[in-house]
């Protein structure tokens, strides 16, 4: 059987259907932590998800590496600012409309600041490493060194605490589980560059962790649950890809790219529905918004997966469409600025006898 090829062509499949099956446990036998106890109990428990979220974000951290060129600074920088100020926008205005509070019921239901902060926040890194290779620059592919920065709570807790001073009455975070939150990242990062062999090998455990850490994180949820959420989700999705996909095309232009980069940097990270379990471990007051926001942002990762790599084709096809004139008007046009040739006297065989 060849699982793992089959869940590689599913978009996020080695995020959702461990998610999903996480689920399926949870709503069919939703006694099993306590009827089997121990590893399997432990597997099944609410503290699951932090214990290898932990490990992730620790892995995670080891790929990010403190140097860079100026290009990449340049590209990643622009990318990344812009990336986490929609989403920073976005919070803000669902702070206006919501506030702390989460929508219960109709076509947004479960929609809260939290999801839509988490949903934008971050890029799905693999997908954009692979529409770079196909359709853009090989420059642009190291960009994703500095915009890896975004995996994990930390952004999306300063965001939350930036619309909380703007007045909006979000709760706050103490200094300390802020710190615990982002601990294993910055630790992985310090491990990563010091040490190079430590760098491959704690990066090697990346995808290994994701299938743990989301089927512990499914099953915390029932299929009741992402029912309610999932028209919110997928409006998620295509707002992520639309909203950040038209921020990021333009700061991607201003920068001397071709715009490929920046769509293929508008969707949502597979790890980014472990984000609202990291935010309620560092400030338990986000725990009624945790749950629906976790479908929201899976939710999310699914319809950013298949959307942008078609906006991201379409507008590959139109640059090179582009790129193809203009090269073939060069061919055929003489260019202005050239000097005229030399006129070429012909001299008769007879011209002598003349």
């Amino acid at each position: 059987m060849k699982i793992k090829r089959t869940l590689d062509r599913i978009p996020g499949g080695m995020m959702m259907v461990p998610l999903l099956l996480g689920v399926t446990v949870h709503t069919l036998f939703p006694g099993a932590e306590s009827m089997f106890g121990s590893f399997t109990g432990a597997m099944l428990s609410k503290s699951a998800p932090l214990a290898i979220l932990a490990v992730f974000f620790l892995c995670v951290g080891a790929t990010i590496r403190f140097s860079a060129t100026p290009y990449i600074l340049k590209k990643g920088g622009a990318l990344l600012l812009t990336k986490i100020g929609v989403a920073a926008v976005a919070g803000f205005v669902g702070a206006y409309f919501l506030g702390q509070g989460v929508v219960t019921g109709g076509v947004l239901g479960g929609l809260s600041v939290l999801a839509i902060v988490a949903s934008m926040n971050d890029t799905n890194g693999g997908l954009y490493m692979a529409l770079i290779t196909q359709y853009g620059k090989k420059e642009d592919a190291g960009a994703y060194t500095l915009m890896s920065i975004e995996g994990g709570p930390f952004l999306t807790m300063l965001t939350l605490i930036a619309i909380n001073a703007a007045g909006f009455a979000m709760p706050g975070f103490e200094w300390q589980k802020m710190l615990g939150a982002v601990l294993p990242l910055i630790l992985g990062m310090i491990l990563g560059n010091i040490d190079e062999d430590l760098r491959g090998f704690l990066g090697r455990g990346v995808p290994v962790v994701i299938p743990f850490f989301a089927f512990a994180l499914g099953a915390q949820m029932k299929f009741d649950d992402i029912w309610r959420a999932s028209f919110t989700g997928i409006l998620m999705g295509v707002s992520v890809v639309a909203i950040t996909g038209v921020a990021l095309w333009t700061t991607d232009r201003l920068t001397g790219g071709t715009g490929v980069a920046g769509l293929a940097a508008a969707t949502t990270a597979g790890n980014a529905a472990s984000v609202p379990a990291a935010i309620v471990a560092a400030n338990s007051a986000y725990g009624p918004a945790a749950g629906k926001a976790t479908t929201i942002v899976a939710s999310s990762v699914i319809v950013s997966a298949i959307l942008a790599p078609l906006v991201t084709a379409w507008w590959a096809g139109r640059v090179a469409a582009r790129e193809r004139a203009i090269a073939k008007r060069l061919a055929v046009e003489p260019d202005p600025n050239a000097d005229a040739p030399e006129p070429v006297t012909t001299i008769s065989a007879n011209s002598e006898e003349m």
